[in-house]
């Protein structure tokens, strides 16, 4: 075996012993380790005093300093038939500096327009740059609310980390994204299906070139409003299983929502299209063990042979990223098994956070027990796959007549009750009545 195969074996042996199987009928409702997510706040900001050389601290974001400088010249927001996802954006965008020196300083309010920076800034050069996505729904009485968006505040934190960037108070951040999306809630579409699309980005932009933790950076928020991601009803995707190119790897920074992660994958996407596929199946080491699906996280779901139906997705490893979406259709398998039920969804279920090997995959396949795939994320929040391409061999997968499957159809269904208001949860996060 050649050294490179070994090493492949060696690091793929050993995602496994670190990531054991999870099967669970009656648990807590999210099970995402601690690493995972940090708190709102990773570390303390503190710099030196000139004179004394004591630690001093930084200040972290203040909503209180908010300064709100409104456009002059408002835009009309288009007709929701003419959305196209992350094309359009709302009047205005928030801005916060941060100085090694100074810590964070006035969180801004602006009109939303183009950034002046150097070319030098370190994040053109070295792809210091972080970001979230999440949304902001409209019910039908006109009251916002936000999914989930503690989570989000609590991965960017855990990313800046990651990248040496500035850590912040997710806490205040969340009160100005409020502010932000309070300011232009006119943009949000009511019609079923739409949202307003927030995206917070942290960056390094310090002027000069080198390699290190930056003394200045910038987060930044804008908004997109955004229709259903499939406005004609759900098409299953068809699947290229990639073992030419490779997402993530132990030790990496597959676990954290970084820039640098989802350029590489532009290639390997163009790599499959080319085959006939929509996207990529992410695969890992010699024996390929499945981890995401394009940019989503992968659920797959087995009959066993007692006829429960067993729903899989990959663990929390250090490779696969700990989206909410993935945390969500856990917590709600998790509480219909133990009681609070899902309609329509199965009885007979078991939850498993386990590796699974394409060899499993197309074992249950020609034996007839593979259910359902399907990937999950904050923009599709559920998108069913109906074709798995491996090694010269197609993997169908069984769906419904409306292109989804039995587990992903009521799944999807509440996911999308409780982010429209219309079932009660405490996953909503009112913005303003």
């Amino acid at each position: 075996m050649s050294r490179i195969a070994s090493a492949s074996r060696l690091l793929a042996s050993r995602a496994a012993i670190r990531a054991p199987a999870r099967t669970v009928c009656a648990r807590t409702l999210s099970t995402t380790p601690a690493r995972a997510l940090s708190t709102t706040r990773a570390r303390s900001a503190a710099a030196p005093d000139p004179m004394t050389g004591e630690l001093l601290s930084l200040p972290d974001i203040n909503p209180g300093n908010l300064v709100i400088n409104k456009t002059s010249s408002p835009k009309a927001p288009p007709p929701s038939n003419q959305l196209a996802f992350g094309h359009t954006f709302t009047d205005h965008m928030l801005t916060i500096p941060w100085d090694a020196n100074k810590g964070w300083g006035t969180p801004t309010i602006q009109p939303y327009g183009p950034f002046q920076m150097e070319p030098s800034s370190t994040v053109l050069h070295y792809a210091q740059t972080l970001f979230e996505g999440m949304k902001a729904y409209r019910d039908d009485n006109g009251k916002v609310t936000l999914f989930r968006p503690d989570m989000n505040m609590k991965r960017m934190n855990n990313s800046a980390q990651r990248l040496a960037l500035p850590t912040f108070s997710g806490d205040a951040v969340l009160e100005l994204i409020k502010k932000l999306i309070q300011l232009d809630k006119h943009w949000i579409p009511q019609e079923p299906g739409h949202s307003l699309y927030i995206r917070p980005t942290l960056i390094g932009n310090q002027k000069s070139i080198g390699v290190g933790p930056p003394n200045e950076a910038l987060l930044f928020v804008i908004c997109s409003p955004v229709g259903p991601y499939y406005a004609e009803g759900f098409k299953p995707v068809a699947l290229y299983g990639t073992t030419e190119f490779s997402r993530a790897y132990p030790g990496g920074t597959g676990a954290y929502k970084l820039g640098a992660n989802y350029a590489p994958g532009v290639l390997a996407q163009k790599f499959a299209a080319k085959r006939g596929y929509a996207q990529n199946l992410w695969l890992f080491g010699e024996e390929n063990y499945l981890t995401e699906v394009g940019t989503m996280n992968l659920f797959v779901a087995f009959k066993k042979p007692d006829g429960v139906t067993e729903l899989v997705t990959p663990p929390l490893d250090g490779m696969i990223l700990p989206g909410v979406t993935r945390d969500s259709v856990l917590a709600l398998a998790r509480e219909h098994v133990a009681g609070k039920k899902v309609p329509e969804l199965p009885d007979n279920l078991v939850v498993s956070e386990r590796p699974v090997k394409m060899a499993e995959v197309q074992e249950a396949g020609r034996n007839g027990t593979l259910v359902e795939m399907f990937g999950s994320g904050t923009a599709a929040v559920i998108s069913p796959v109906n074709k798995v391409g491996f090694k010269g061999e197609d993997i169908i997968i069984p769906t419904g007549e409306d292109g989804m499957g039995p587990l992903s159809r009521p799944i999807w269904k509440q996911l999308m009750g409780i982010q429209r208001g219309t079932i009660p949860s405490l996953w909503s996060v009112e913005v303003t009545n």
